[in-house]
């Protein structure tokens, strides 16, 4: 069977974003089309005050368990997530061969509030104040490490840095793993948490947040013509990615094909994308190629959308151009805000929710697109829509863009009971 034939399909989600902290929540608080962004009292007295967290769980209490006082936020959430897709899928890790259990997190920046805390630490009691745990709990890999852990995974386990296409990345390497046959299930996603002064400071000091301090609510605002910049997020979602025969001879069914996946880089700058957009293009091209689809045949878009100036431009030429026949367009940061490494993760399972569910969320905070910008996109509220194959974007600095095409499953019986949550020891 060649690896056209084969395929790979999501057979479970997790995730913990601003909207909620599983799928339901997610996608009920993505349709609601309403930002999620609120001041934070960690913010208190800086030039942009508001983000958008996850509030509503108790992650210590979620994860469980005498491993959580060795966890960074970010690793917490990853965990939470990993844990909800595996159950999704109707798979545990006390029936698996962790052998062939591979594990790819996307994390861009890692356990900041950690290395400030013990720098902290140091300044005011000296070396000894210092945790040992400061470094296991910091490296963007611990993500990757603890949920290997927790499941009993012995294969491959990655930790890919393509800053905002983390997520997305983590996901195309999953599909090679399985396509190149070195694993029989891999648990793919991404997880950030930075929302702290010191990031926040210096994503402003940079201009690319909002300064609508003044209306958090309407501060991410995707190819408005009065965006003014993102709005910085935090979370995590995971997918459960096996090759598409393995899962129905299992009996799971798949919530959607991973058809193909690109990548291209810019090479143009450290964080301003390349105007003429030729590396997103050719990421594009290459998911097309990969797939074996022409780009008529795309229904729906999920973009990147991160609500700057130079990003949504670069990004409307980009489908403009692509795709004349004018497919539905979404973009979740609308009410997610930037979720930064993760974004690429939960923006995935927004496009296999799409899918699966006929439905597209609506753009939060866009009322009319800027002159030129000659987009589909889905305001005010949901479109129900009979979308067959979509692409979900994801651009990072350093220039890494990454995009992945996703086509509806059929449906094959009923799904299965998924078990209970997996513990962790």
């Amino acid at each position: 069977m060649g690896r056209a034939e084969m395929g790979v399909a999501v057979t479970g989600v997790g995730l913990v974003t601003p909207a909620g902290a599983d799928e339901h929540a997610f996608w009920a608080g993505l349709c609601a089309g309403v930002s999620m962004a609120r001041r934070c009292d960690e913010l208190a007295g800086l030039p942009v005050d508001f983000a958008c967290a996850v509030d509503g769980v108790d992650l210590d209490e979620a994860v469980g368990g005498r491993a959580v006082w060795r966890m960074a936020r970010f690793v917490k959430m990853a965990l939470i997530a990993a844990r909800q897709a595996v159950a999704d899928a109707g798979l545990s890790p006390k029936r698996w061969n962790g052998d062939r259990v591979g594990v790819v997190l996307g994390v861009g920046v890692g356990g900041v509030s950690v290395l400030v805390d013990n720098l902290r630490r140091l300044d005011d009691g000296g070396p000894e104040a210092v945790s040992p745990l400061l470094v296991p709990m910091m490296m963007p890999n611990a993500a990757a490490g603890e949920v290997a852990i927790a499941l009993r995974a012995h294969g491959p386990s990655l930790a890919p840095a393509t800053a905002c296409a983390s997520g997305a990345t983590a996901i195309a390497v999953a599909r090679d793993l399985l396509m190149s046959g070195q694993c029989d299930v891999v648990v793919a996603g991404g997880a950030e948490s930075v929302v702290t002064p010191l990031v926040v400071s210096a994503f402003a000091g940079m201009g690319a947040l909002s300064r609508r301090t003044g209306d958090p609510v309407g501060a991410s605002r995707p190819f408005a013509a009065d965006r003014d910049g993102f709005v910085i997020g935090e979370g995590a979602a995971v997918l459960v990615l096996e090759r598409t025969p393995d899962a129905y001879a299992r009996g799971g069914r798949p919530r959607a094909l991973l058809a193909g996946t690109g990548s291209g880089t810019d090479a143009h700058h450290p964080t301003a994308p390349a105007p003429d957009g030729a590396g997103a293009r050719r990421a594009v091209e290459a998911a097309l190629r990969d797939a074996g689809w022409a780009a008529r045949q795309i229904d729906h878009i999920n973009a990147h959308g991160t609500s700057t100036r130079l990003n949504d431009a670069m990004e409307t030429a980009l489908i403009s151009e692509l795709f004349p026949h004018r497919p539905s367009v979404t973009a979740p940061k609308g009410v997610l805000g930037h979720t930064l490494a993760a974004g690429g993760a939960i923006e995935a399972v927004a496009t296999v929710l799409t899918l699966e569910q006929g439905l597209v969320p609506p753009i939060a905070n866009l009322d009319s697109l800027p002159d030129g910008f000659d987009l589909d996109c889905v305001v005010k509220e949901p479109r129900m829509q009979d979308a067959e194959r979509a692409l979900s974007h994801s651009f990072g600095f350093g220039g890494h863009n990454v995009v992945l095409a996703f086509q509806r499953a059929e449906p094959d019986g009923p799904r299965r009971t998924a078990p209970g949550v997996l513990a962790v020891d």
